[in-house]
């Protein structure tokens, strides 16, 4: 019985952990190492966001569309959830929330890098 308990535990903690990794990956761009979404699209964060907390809304989200996190994700490592005030989940980045940007068209873009002086990309370290 302990062995099938054991190895639930695992097969749960596996499952958990790849609800993250679909979630976003790393990728190089101009020799810098970034993180992306899993479609390779890059992640920003915002300055005007707190940590744990997005400030990010409505028009805001529409042209920087959070980085939604699926039902059950579970911290892993540096990135965490955060409950957004629709009741949506969204991923962050050493606390802070993450965004791609509408105007990057392909993956590698990275147009929204210093947009208003508050947008910025997740490098990885």
């Amino acid at each position: 019985m302990k062995t099938i308990t054991a190895a639930l535990a695992a097969l749960l903690l596996s499952t958990a952990a790849s609800f993250a990794a679909e979630a976003w990956k790393e990728a190089e761009v101009n020799g810098t190492k970034i993180y992306t979404d899993a479609n390779g699209m890059t992640l920003y964060t915002y300055d005007k966001d707190e940590k744990g907390k997005t400030n990010c809304y409505d028009k805001c989200a529409t042209n920087w569309p959070p980085l939604k996190a699926k039902a059950g994700a579970k911290a892993d490592d540096e990135w965490s959830v955060v409950d957004r005030t629709d009741g949506t989940k969204m991923w962050a980045y050493d606390g802070k929330p993450v965004y791609t940007f509408i105007k990057d068209k392909k993956a590698g873009d990275v147009t929204g890098d210093g947009v208003a002086g508050v947008w910025h990309v997740v490098k990885a370290d």
